[in-house]
């Protein structure tokens, strides 16, 4: 027993040897509000996951990258809104209508008409043969392509698929009036009594994930000799107005604590043509939450730019424009609690911490004060 006492690190004190300050017990009271506030942050870490982030290189490969948005356009109609994306890998896609809406907006922004993209179905009213006769009664009907057929048994049965014969010749449909099929959809017509009027268009586009771009032109695009041009500027003049606001755009689904740059950001055009371009740098994200659940998704940087169009000038395209590149660095980050163990040991080294300066504190102020009583005492003070 008595090998075991002298083991004792903590020599007890009789009471008698105590001696209380008006000081100590200030420093008491303030040490023991410091160690509760530090008690109270580490725990409210402890009771909510933090989230680590590492840096990995980007070695997934033949993914698909999927692009949500929401645009409007206040002075834009919705039937000459096309939505085209390509990128380097050579795949492209001209005039986009599948996974997107159009909102028909008025002048004060109010929806008038929400519908699929797309001009409807066509009406088989005495329509015009490819041999250049009117449809008789029991005749199958094979609509003419104007020219841009590609073999001589290929029919045109509506005003959309003219176009699409036309974009495959590279030639552009500059008058849609002399279309039959155009006129008995009512194309040209839906197109002027649009007019004034504002476009809300959504959707998603899901793409190879390689660098490439998409945009919302007016009019259809189609290439000839290397170049995007498009058709159907006739129909609302020679001028413009791309003003916009991005109501949303994310590169894959959400988690948390994502922040969107685009998100909100409305551009007002002052000049009469011209074409807008935001130049993205998409950066690859894997989140784990707390429970294991993966989200991959993705982040993105981005700068704009505004290049005025000039007249006669086949690159010059205007509208809005989206080009993007991926990072070869992935951001990973992962949601977790704090072990038990660790959280113990930092209020064990809260609690040790702040006890060990406080009686430091005290005995410098409590050694003071006695030198200082001293010299007052025997007159040497001051």
């Amino acid at each position: 027993m008595n090998r075991l006492k002298k083991l004792d690190a903590y020599p007890k004190i009789n009471d008698d040897f105590y001696s209380r300050t008006l000081s100590g017990g200030l420093i008491t009271l303030a040490s023991s509000i410091l160690m509760l506030i530090l008690f109270f942050s580490e725990l409210r870490l402890y009771l909510h996951p933090v989230t680590e982030s590492q840096l990995r290189v980007d070695t997934s490969r033949g993914e698909k990258l999927r692009i949500n948005f929401d645009v409007t356009f206040p002075a834009l109609a919705c039937s000459i809104i096309s939505l085209d994306s390509m990128d380097i890998s050579g795949e492209q896609h001209l005039d986009v209508r599948h996974d997107i809406a159009k909102r028909r907006l008025d002048s004060y922004g109010n929806v008038i008409e929400t519908r699929k993209d797309g001009i409807g179905h066509t009406k088989i009213e005495n329509p015009l043969q490819k041999h250049g006769g009117r449809l008789e009664h029991n005749e199958t009907y094979c609509g003419s392509c104007y020219g841009a057929e590609s073999s001589d048994d290929e029919c045109c049965n509506s005003c959309k698929e003219v176009r699409e014969a036309y974009r495959k010749k590279g030639w552009a449909m500059t008058d849609p009036e002399i279309i039959d099929q155009c006129k008995r959809e009512g194309f040209v017509q839906r197109v002027k009594e649009e007019e004034g009027e504002g476009c809300n268009i959504f959707g998603f586009l899901e793409i190879n994930k390689v660098a490439g771009s998409f945009h919302f032109v007016p009019g259809k695009t189609f290439r000839q000799s290397g170049f995007h041009l498009q058709d159907l500027l006739v129909l609302q003049g020679d001028t413009y107005n791309i003003s916009h606001k991005v109501n949303r755009l994310t590169f894959g689904d959400h988690f948390p604590g994502v922040v969107n740059p685009l998100d909100g950001v409305q551009w007002t055009q002052e000049t009469l043509n011209g074409m807008y371009q935001y130049f993205i740098k998409v950066v690859p994200t894997e989140y784990t939450g707390v429970k294991g659940h993966v989200i991959q998704s993705n982040q993105f940087s981005v700068t704009e730019h505004f290049e005025k169009t000039e007249a006669g000038r086949t690159q010059s395209v205007p509208g809005v424009f989206f080009f993007y590149d991926l990072s070869p660095i992935k951001v990973i980050f992962t949601e977790q609690h704090v072990e038990f163990l660790h959280f113990l040991t930092n209020v064990c080294a809260i609690v040790g911490g702040v006890f060990t300066v406080s009686g430091i504190i005290d005995s410098v102020v409590y050694h003071g004060q006695r030198a200082i009583k001293k010299k007052m005492e025997i007159g040497k003070f001051g």
